[in-house]
C-alpha cells in the first residue's frame, strides 16, 4: 500500500506522539539514584542477594562503622578496627523504595542475633543499618519495629550513623559469581562454587527459613 504525502503527515505526527509518550513514561518511572548501607554478616551473601533485586543498580562489598582508615580484610577479621563487613547498595528510587529494601534486608538475616551471623561470629559480622539523614533513620526505625512485631522477638540490629564506607578488595567484589580458582576447606573450587559451599555450610539460608518462613525473600531461592 502506498501513502500520499498528506496521509504520511498525520502518521508521522502519530509516531512522534507515541515516541514522546514512551519517553515521558520512562522518565516518570526513573527515580533518583540513592544508596543504602547495611551490615548483614558475610558481605558476599548480602551482595549476592541484593544484586538480583529489581531496581538495584549495584551492590558493593566493603567495610564501615569503624575508625581504621583504608582497612584490609585481614585487619577487619582480626577485630579492633570497629568496622563491620557491609554492603553499599545503589538503587533507583523510582523502581524500589528504601523501605522495601530495608524490609528485604531484615528478612534476609537473623536480626535477633547480637553476636554475629550464622557461623560467622564476632563484631565484624554483626548486623546494622547505617543511616545518613533523619528520613532514613525514621524509615529504618519503623522497619525494625515491624520486624520485631512480625517475629515477636527483640531485634538486635541497631540503626547507626553512617561513616565512611571503604570498598573491599577487588577479589571480594562479585565473589558469588567469580570464576577464579581458589583453595578452600572444601578443596580447590571456582569462586562461585566456593561461595555456594560456604553459604550452605554456614547455615545461612536454613536459619533464615526457620526464622522467617515464607517471608524470607532470598533463602528460599538457594
Amino acid at each position: 500500500m502506498h501513502l500520499s504525502i498528506n496521509q504520511m503527515k498525520p502518521l508521522a505526527l502519530l509516531i512522534a506522539i507515541v515516541i514522546g509518550l514512551s519517553l515521558n513514561c520512562t522518565q516518570a518511572h526513573a527515580g533518583k539514584t540513592e544508596t543504602m548501607v547495611v551490615a548483614g554478616g558475610c558481605f558476599w551473601c548480602v551482595e549476592s542477594d541484593f544484586e538480583g533485586v529489581p531496581g538495584v543498580i549495584e551492590a558493593v562489598s566493603g567495610y564501615t562503622g569503624g575508625t581504621t582508615k583504608n582497612p584490609t580484610y585481614k585487619q577487619v577479621g582480626r577485630g579492633g578496627t570497629g568496622h563491620f563487613e557491609a554492603v553499599k547498595i545503589t538503587y533507583d528510587s523510582g523502581k524500589v523504595s528504601y523501605a522495601t529494601l530495608l524490609n528485604l534486608f531484615l528478612r534476609s538475616i537473623d536480626p535477633t542475633d547480637a553476636g554475629g551471623q550464622f557461623c560467622d561470629r564476632g563484631s565484624p559480622y554483626k548486623t546494622a543499618i547505617f543511616v545518613s539523614n533523619e528520613g532514613q533513620k525514621s524509615t529504618a526505625t519503623a522497619a525494625i519495629a515491624q520486624a520485631a512485631k512480625d517475629l515477636g522477638q527483640k531485634i538486635a540490629t541497631p540503626v547507626l550513623t553512617a561513616k565512611q564506607f571503604y570498598d573491599a578488595e577487588a577479589y571480594h567484589q562479585n565473589y558469588y559469581k567469580g570464576t577464579k580458582l581458589v583453595v578452600t576447606r572444601f578443596g580447590p573450587k571456582r569462586q562461585s562454587s566456593a561461595y555456594k559451599a560456604y553459604r550452605k555450610a554456614c547455615g545461612r539460608d536454613a536459619k533464615v527459613r526457620k526464622l522467617w518462613g515464607k517471608a524470607a525473600p532470598f533463602a528460599n531461592s538457594h
